[in-house]
C-alpha cells in the first residue's frame, strides 16, 4: 500500500526539489564535485586530456556524487534500489560516451549538443536489443530531468535579467505569446492531443528543449512524445543556424538586427551562440541576450502552463460539483518549478559572487550531466515504430509551420526594436 502511495508524483516532485536543493546547499558549503573536461580535436588530446588521470578521477568523483543522489530519489521514491544498482551505471556509460563524442572539435563545430548523442546511444539500444522490463521500470527519467531544472535555475540570475535590457525582454515577451498562440491553435486545427500541442509550442516559442522538457514536467507528459519534439527541435536548430546568418547577409541586415532574429528564433542556446559567431561580436552579444530573455520565460511559462493544464485537464471537471478548487491546483501543480525559482533566488541574491564563480563550473556540469542521462533513459525507453508513424506527421507539420511563423514574426519584431 505505501509503495502506491509513494508513486504519486507530488511525492516525486518534492524529492527533486530537496535533491536539487541538496546539491546547490552542499556545493555553496564547499564540497564541489570536480566538473571534467570532455573537450578534445585529436587522439593525443583525448589520451592526453580526457582520459588523464586526474580527469579520470574527476569523472569517478561526479559518478559517485550523481549515484548517491540517484539512490536518494530511489529511496525517497520508494523504487526499488536493487535494479537502480545495475540499471545506473549501465545509463551512465551510455551518458559518459555521449559527453565524450560530444566534446570532439569537429562535433562542437557542427553544435551538436551531447544530449543528441545519449538519446541517439539510448534509440540504438532499445531498437536493436530488447531490454528486459525491469531494466525500463528503473530508468528514472522524470527525476534526472527535474533535477537537472532545478539546477538549471542556478544560472538564471535576476541581475543579468537586467543587464539583458528591456529591448530584449520586450521581444522576448512579444515573440514568445505571439508564436506560442500561433502554435497552439494550429496544432489544435490539426487536431493534435493536448500534450503534443502543449510541448510543440512551449518548444517553439520560449527556448526549444528546456522549454519543452519544462512543459512535459508541468502537464506530467508521455516521454516518447518529449523525446519526438526534442528530435524535431534539435534537427531543425542545424539548419537554421547555418543558413539564417547567410540571409542576414545576403539583404544586409543590421548586426544587431540579425542578433535579435537569431536570438529569438532559433530553439537552443548552443545553437544561437554559434549562428552568432557566425556574423560577428555585436550580433552574438545581442543574440545571446534576447536568448537568455526568453530563458528567463520558462519559469514563468512552466508555472502558467501548469495552472492551464489543471483547470482544462483535470479527470474530475466533467462532474459539475468538482470544479477545479486552489487544493487541486496545488496538488498537481510541478513542486520543481518552486525549486527552480528557489535557485535562481539564491544564486541572485544570497551567493556572493566570488562563491559563485568557484561553484557555478561544477553545477553548469552537474545540471548538464543529469540532462544527458535524462535523454540516455529517454532513448532507451523509446522505440521508433512508437515514435515515427502515420500519426508523427502531422505534429512535424506543425512544428515546421509555426518554426516559419515564428521566424517571420521575430525577424519584423527584431527591426521594430533593434533596427533603429
Amino acid at each position: 500500500m505505501s509503495s502506491t502511495h509513494t508513486r504519486f508524483s507530488l511525492h516525486e516532485d518534492w524529492t527533486v526539489v530537496v535533491l536539487g536543493i541538496l546539491i546547490i546547499v552542499l556545493a555553496i558549503l564547499g564540497i564541489v564535485v570536480p566538473a571534467p573536461s570532455f573537450n578534445w580535436s585529436n587522439s593525443a588530446e583525448l589520451s592526453h586530456t580526457v582520459f588523464s588521470s586526474a580527469n579520470l578521477q574527476a569523472i569517478v568523483l561526479q559518478f559517485l556524487a550523481v549515484l548517491v543522489i540517484a539512490v536518494l530519489g530511489a529511496w525517497l521514491t520508494a523504487k526499488p534500489l536493487k535494479n537502480l544498482l545495475f540499471t545506473f551505471p549501465s545509463v551512465y556509460a551510455l551518458t559518459l560516451v555521449a559527453l565524450i563524442l560530444a566534446g570532439n572539435q569537429q562535433v562542437k563545430n557542427l553544435n551538436l549538443e551531447a544530449v543528441i548523442f545519449s538519446l541517439s546511444l539510448g534509440l540504438i539500444i532499445s531498437n536493436f536489443f530488447r531490454l528486459p522490463q525491469w531494466f525500463r521500470d528503473a530508468l528514472s527519467t522524470e527525476l534526472y530531468v527535474k533535477i537537472g531544472l532545478v539546477l538549471l535555475g542556478t544560472t538564471i540570475i535576476f541581475g543579468d535579467i537586467l543587464k539583458a535590457g528591456s529591448l530584449g525582454l520586450i521581444q522576448a515577451l512579444v515573440v514568445v505569446l505571439s508564436v506560442w498562440y500561433f502554435a497552439f491553435w494550429l496544432c489544435r486545427k490539426l487536431k493534435i492531443d493536448n500534450e503534443l500541442t502543449m510541448m510543440i509550442s512551449s518548444a517553439v516559442s520560449i527556448c526549444g528543449v528546456s522549454a519543452a522538457i519544462a512543459t512535459s514536467g508541468a502537464i506530467k507528459g508521455d516521454s516518447k512524445k518529449l523525446s519526438y519534439v526534442i528530435s524535431m527541435v534539435l534537427i531543425t536548430a542545424i539548419p537554421m543556424m547555418i543558413i539564417m546568418p547567410y540571409i542576414a547577409s545576403y539583404f544586409n541586415f543590421p548586426d544587431e538586427v540579425t542578433g535579435a532574429w537569431l536570438g529569438g528564433s532559433i530553439d537552443t542556446t548552443g545553437a544561437v551562440v554559434a549562428s552568432g559567431s557566425l556574423v560577428g561580436e555585436k550580433a552574438l552579444e545581442i543574440s545571446t541576450i534576447v536568448k537568455f530573455s526568453q530563458n528567463v520565460l520558462l519559469g514563468i511559462a512552466a508555472f502558467a502552463i501548469s495552472i492551464y493544464w489543471t483547470y482544462t485537464n483535470n479527470p474530475l471537471a466533467t462532474k459539475e460539483d468538482t470544479k477545479p478548487t486552489l487544493g487541486v491546483i496545488w496538488e498537481r501543480f510541478p513542486k520543481f518549478v518552486l525549486g527552480f525559482v528557489a535557485a535562481s533566488l539564491i544564486f541572485s541574491f544570497f551567493v556572493p559572487s566570488e562563491v559563485n564563480a568557484e561553484i557555478k563550473g561544477s553545477l553548469k556540469s552537474l545540471q548538464g550531466l543529469w540532462f544527458a542521462l535524462a535523454f540516455t533513459s529517454i532513448g532507451l525507453e523509446t522505440r521508433f515504430a512508437d515514435l515515427f508513424n502515420k500519426d508523427s506527421r502531422k505534429p512535424l507539420y506543425a512544428f515546421l509551420i509555426a518554426q516559419l511563423f515564428n521566424i517571420l514574426v521575430t525577424l519584423v519584431i527584431a527591426f521594430m526594436l533593434f533596427g533603429s
